[in-house]
């Protein structure tokens, strides 16, 4: 039946996702769990392309605005919240449809998720100041020597997962993809997931709409945002998770007067296109399901192509 499937929808960054979920909103009796870890965070809404007041209204949605940006949400924390979230949806006879772009966050969902020590913030600030005095490819060489496995499958500017590998082995002693081979808990045996991933045939389309994104948030005040986060949070720094999300990063580095208001555009966009991109690997090596490819990335096309696998799999 179909009140007891849940929905996982992903698609890289700016290609609609908000659009669509609302669209399927307005056919289906669902509601919305937020599978972007950028979402989380209070106050940080023109960046993160946050739903607006009025179509957070619409239609119940979960897992936004929980945390503020001095502090860090783990992959564990979100395995927690949103394994009760989807029991709760369907206990009240509606449809769980889990929105967003954090693959991580997905590839848990489907592939089980290792038991991994909480982060400790002394060590991982031990790790930012090393990267901000030796660079991140020093710190890619130690993972290399202290876990070749981990380090093959990471990116050598992925800093995020450069860093917690370090921090994994610095708490435990034990490398990382060592414990990821032990103890998964797998949630997915207890729901049935239907996932669907939209992806652009042209590259070009996204970057296109990538770039019209950036140059309308700047407009809508994105700068003045993260100089109202600096002044609202006393204790933020740019080493703070919430400080590494897309833009946000490099407006820090404009207002610290690091980068130029051209070199602010050409950064943001290029750091953005770097996450698509990201986002479109994570989504070839998950294997999902039903890739449902779109040459123009239009909201009526692919809804089309995500009703009929919803009621085929109904």
């Amino acid at each position: 039946m179909l009140h007891k499937k849940v929905i996982l929808l992903m698609g890289p960054t700016a290609s609609g996702k908000t659009a669509l979920a609302l669209k399927l909103a307005n056919k289906y009796p669902v509601e919305l769990i937020n599978v972007d870890s950028a979402l989380v965070y209070k106050n940080m809404d023109i960046g993160t392309a946050k739903p607006s007041n009025k179509e957070l209204e619409l239609v119940p949605h979960h897992l936004i605005d929980i945390i503020t940006p001095l502090e860090s949400y783990s992959v564990a924390q979100f395995i927690n919240n949103v394994t009760l979230l989807i029991k709760n949806i369907i206990f009240r006879g509606k449809i769980p449809l889990l929105v967003g772009g954090t693959m991580m966050y997905f590839n848990a969902l489907l592939k089980g998720l290792s038991a991994l020590p909480q982060s400790n913030l002394t060590i991982r600030h031990k790790l930012e100041e090393r990267i901000n005095a030796e660079g991140l490819g020093s710190l890619f060489s130690e993972l290399i020597q202290i876990d070749h496995n981990a380090a093959s499958r990471i990116n050598i500017n992925d800093r995020q997962r450069i860093i917690r590998a370090l921090e994994v082995f610095y708490i435990t002693g034990v490398p990382i993809s060592i414990l990821q081979q032990h103890g998964k808990s797998l949630i997915s045996k207890d729901f049935h997931f239907l996932s669907l991933a939209f992806v652009p045939n042209d590259r070009q389309v996204l970057h296109n709409r990538i770039n019209s994104r950036f140059d309308k948030m700047i407009k809508d005040g994105f700068i003045d945002e993260v100089s109202n986060l600096r002044a609202l949070y006393p204790e933020l720094a740019i080493t703070h998770t919430s400080m590494r999300c897309v833009g946000y990063r490099q407006i820090w580095e404009y207002l610290d007067r690091r980068l130029s208001l051209n070199e602010l555009y050409d950064m943001g966009k290029a750091a953005t296109r770097q996450l698509a991109k990201r986002q479109l690997t994570w989504i070839k090596a998950m294997k999902v399901e039903n890739i449902l490819l779109s040459d123009t990335l239009n909201i009526d096309s692919i809804f089309d192509m995500v009703e009929r696998q919803i009621e085929q799999n109904g």
